[in-house]
């Protein structure tokens, strides 16, 4: 699945030659927006981790973590492996499509957007049925202000996967193994193929995410 884009031949009209231009800005705005992407999250999630240390440093008026803010280990065991096991299918659907079995990466995009959705639907209960209001210590603040960022990026993500297996829908199966016999076509695949690269580069960023919030608020607390 090489993303990069075939040698235009001479004699090519000026239309032409901006539709190659400006398909090279577009495969190198993907790698551009994700590592940005990645890069704000990390300042995003990384709030928290700090948040969560220094409070727990802190432990004004002994209120980091009382007896009763305890969430259920049972629901964030259930909500990492959904995202992980997710993040897993897609990337190793991902080395089949590159092989040219569009099929199988369908299928396996499939199952990775019904985890990650079911990920993001335990995730909206359990914010809904906690045993304790956000004030209530340092801990549950922390707690509180992730999770529904969590779920909202998650959200995205699982918005944009779905997009992505619209979109490879109408793609000849041919196309991702040989050339396209277009220019047109050919842009159309590799502009599918540098997207869905950026989403996994992204999901499993997420995934590692959610191991480390997994930790912090289950093991470490």
């Amino acid at each position: 699945m090489a993303e990069a884009t075939a040698e235009p031949s001479q004699g090519l009209s000026r239309a032409e030659e901006e539709a190659v231009f400006y398909h090279e800005a577009a495969l190198n705005a993907s790698w551009t927006g994700v590592r940005l992407a990645v890069g704000a999250l990390t300042f995003l999630f990384g709030a928290f981790v700090f948040a969560f240390f220094y409070l727990r440093s802190l432990n004004s008026y002994h209120l980091w973590y009382t007896t009763s803010t305890h969430p259920s280990m049972a629901i964030g065991v259930t909500v990492m492996v959904l995202v992980v096991v997710s993040a897993v299918a897609q990337t190793l659907s991902l080395q089949r499509i590159k092989a040219g079995h569009k099929g199988v990466w369908l299928a396996g995009a499939t199952v990775a957007l019904l985890l990650g959705l079911a990920a993001i639907g335990v995730q909206v209960w359990q914010l809904l049925n906690l045993g304790f209001w956000p004030g209530s210590s340092g801990f549950a603040s922390v707690f509180v202000g992730y999770n529904p960022i969590f779920i909202a990026i998650a959200l995205c993500a699982m918005i944009w996967l779905e997009t992505l297996i619209m979109r490879c829908r109408p793609i000849p199966e041919i196309s991702f193994v040989e050339q396209p016999p277009t220019y047109a076509e050919a842009f159309s695949v590799q502009r599918f193929q540098a997207s869905l690269s950026a989403f996994t580069v992204t999901w499993n960023y997420l995934a590692v995410v959610a191991v480390i919030a997994w930790i912090l608020f289950y093991l470490v607390h």
